[in-house]
């Protein structure tokens, strides 16, 4: 019993790792897209996330947790499941640059692009799980 939920786990964990790669794609393409118009670059990132956000749903609704495809009130958790996770890998940011005083581009890139998607990317998982598709490990 143990060795099928671990193995149910993995593929869940690996399963849910693919559709964000997806998503984290779709979210760049449209915001260098957007970036290629007149449009505002924080108006260009806010719809690349929205679109990311999407495709994520999609993928998890779709493959990961094979829940069908889309319900208004689980997109809007897993909306605010995702604002969550922006926010871990902002607050790294912030605290590597305000905080410890760490400004360099490496700096920024490690504390913002490393450490925090690591830990947005658990709160994702543990709230797209447990909050969006209701699965209890």
């Amino acid at each position: 019993m143990k060795r099928t939920t671990t193995r149910t786990t993995k593929r869940e964990v690996l399963s849910f790792l693919g559709v964000g790669a997806v998503a984290y794609a779709a979210d760049l393409a449209v915001f260098l897209l957007l970036r290629r118009t007149a449009l505002d670059p924080l108006a260009a990132k806010a719809l690349s996330f929205l679109a990311g956000c999407t495709v994520a749903y999609l993928g998890n609704a779709l493959g990961t947790y094979r829940r069908g495809a889309f319900h208004v009130r689980r997109y809007g958790v897993f909306f605010g499941v995702n604002l969550a996770g922006a926010a871990v890998q902002l607050a790294c940011l912030g605290v590597s640059r305000h905080g410890l005083g760490l400004t360099s581009p490496l700096a920024d890139t490690v504390s913002g692009l490393g450490v925090g998607m690591v830990l947005a990317t658990g709160v994702r998982f543990w709230g797209t799980r447990t909050l969006v598709f209701g699965v209890r490990g």
